[in-house]
């Protein structure tokens, strides 16, 4: 299968496909020490520019050409309304350190999304700065250390981390300075309960959960943790990744939760990254609402409201410079407002419809170690299909040649050969047949012809690759084969 060269590859001498506009600014000339006596660019005609990078797209996965199964992350369809609100001229064409006077709209919309939010999800307060879930959680988590440190309660070291929360939880407790201690899952996926009774004491700053957890489970020991840790003088921080599991449903700050990060690339359906910083937003109840890092939009009562920033009285401080992720605030918003508060109750009522019906249809051909009622993912098994030397990233490979992405694999790791699902909210009943078919397939392949599946993909332009070497003997750099290495530098 012909692969795509390299737009170095397509360039020929005197071809152009951009022309540059006139200067807006008066000409200079450049320091001559940072400039270079030859710049190889690429001299490509616009049409096979076009081309080019048309072809690349092809070759990827992604949402808007087939299924992303992919558990834990929610790769879920981005309404393209969200795309022409986030273009709007007002929206796109501002600055983020403008006059707040010049940004009242924008104001605005950041404010109602911070109330919306907060409705949600039962919190007091919302803060819009964190720019990635991981970057909510270090937030969230220094919250928590900068009310214990206002109090006097310099004795909490310690976080407690379930063994099916997410990943991220440890690393960011450890940034934020605390020690780690890992607390185990009972037989039915749950946060076992006698061992955090246990663990808890006067040392718990702070127990982080994911609920649902990473074994798509709602913790049935939910409310006795957080009375455990409470009782304790500890707060309970909940990752807020599964969050779309649960909306108009459940709300964690009624549960007793203080801290929550939100993925508005999950639940909200801002992109992955979004082109710049993302979106993590943190949510806490009243008692720390003094110490959310600033500033945040506050709204100033009058015949007519206006808004302005506002430093909370006791801030950890910035987290990042400015706002500069207003897009994905503004997709979001579009989103919540486009579903209400109905149509956000049944994007979860499908999620979690879809997910128990993947894990239904499936559990006769791979192993469900936690065979109940799942959320809006699941976790499988390949440990039949180890049986005959066929592993979960066989499984993972195989799926490309279907033209479906593989869900998450590894992961969590209390699951062995695990393969986390997530079929999320927007899959049609044909989508998820077709790829309940496939994976019926791929076991049907794995007791036949291991082999054929261990060899897998057939169909990609690349087949499996070394990743360990890729990682290890990185190529970054393109060199003409005339040149010389000396000629190249």
């Amino acid at each position: 299968m012909r692969t795509e060269p390299l737009i170095f590859e397509l360039s020929k001498s005197g071809r152009q496909g951009v022309s540059m506009p006139p200067l807006d600014v008066p000409e200079a000339e450049l320091p001559t020490d940072l400039c270079r006596e030859s710049l190889p660019l690429p001299e490509v005609s616009e049409i096979d520019v076009i081309r080019h990078y048309t072809r690349l797209s092809q070759f990827n996965h992604a949402v808007d050409t087939g299924f992303y199964p992919l558990g834990s992350c929610t790769m879920k369809y981005n309404p393209k309304i969200n795309e022409l609100a986030a273009r709007l001229p007002g929206f796109a064409q501002i600055h983020p350190l403008q006059d707040e006077e010049t940004v009242q709209g924008a104001l605005e919309l950041m404010y109602e999304l911070q109330t919306y939010l907060a409705e949600i999800s039962g919190f007091d307060a919302v803060t819009l700065q964190p720019a990635a879930g991981a970057h909510g959680e270090l937030t969230g988590i220094l919250i928590a250390r900068a009310y214990f440190e206002s109090i006097g309660d310099t004795g909490r070291t310690t976080v407690l981390v379930p063994d099916s929360a997410h990943g991220t939880n440890p690393a960011t407790a450890a940034m934020a300075g605390y020690k780690v201690v890992t607390v185990p899952s009972d037989k039915r996926g749950n946060v076992d309960i006698e061992k955090l009774r246990e663990l808890v004491g006067p040392d718990t700053a702070a127990l982080m959960i994911t609920n649902p957890n990473t074994l798509g489970l709602w913790d049935e020991n939910i409310d006795e943790a957080i009375r455990l840790v409470h009782e304790a003088g500890g707060l309970v921080y909940n990752d807020g990744a599964n969050f779309n599991a649960i909306l108009g449903i459940a709300r964690p700050g009624d549960l007793g939760v203080d801290i929550m990060h939100f993925n508005l690339h999950k639940t909200f359906s801002t992109p992955h990254g979004g082109g710049g910083p993302g979106a993590g937003p943190v949510g806490v109840k009243s008692h720390l609402i003094p110490f959310m890092p600033g500033p945040v939009v506050e709204r100033v009562e009058g015949e007519e409201p206006s808004f302005r920033w506002k430093w909370p009285e006791k801030s950890i401080g910035k987290i990042h410079s400015f706002h500069g992720n207003f897009g994905m605030h503004v997709r979001a918003y579009t989103y919540i407002r486009m579903h209400g508060a109905e149509g956000l109750r049944q994007i979860s009522e499908d999620a979690v419809l879809a997910a128990n019906y993947l894990q239904a249809r499936l559990k006769d051909r791979y192993e469900v170690p936690y065979d109940r009622r799942c959320m809006h993912e699941f976790v499988a098994s390949a440990n039949r299909q180890k049986k005959n030397g066929v592993r979960a990233l066989d499984i993972a490979k195989r799926l490309l040649d279907f033209g479906v992405h593989p869900p998450t694999v590894y992961f969590p790791l209390i699951v062995d050969e695990a393969l986390m699902i997530e079929p999320t909210e927007t899959e049609s009943i044909e989508t998820l047949d077709y790829f309940i078919d496939v994976m019926h397939q791929i076991a049907d392949e794995a007791e036949q012809n291991p082999e054929f599946v261990h060899a897998a993909p057939h169909n990609t332009f690349f087949k499996r690759l070394d990743e360990v070497r890729a990682n290890r003997q990185l190529n970054l750099r393109w060199v003409p084969e005339e040149a010389t290495p000396a000629a190249a530098d």
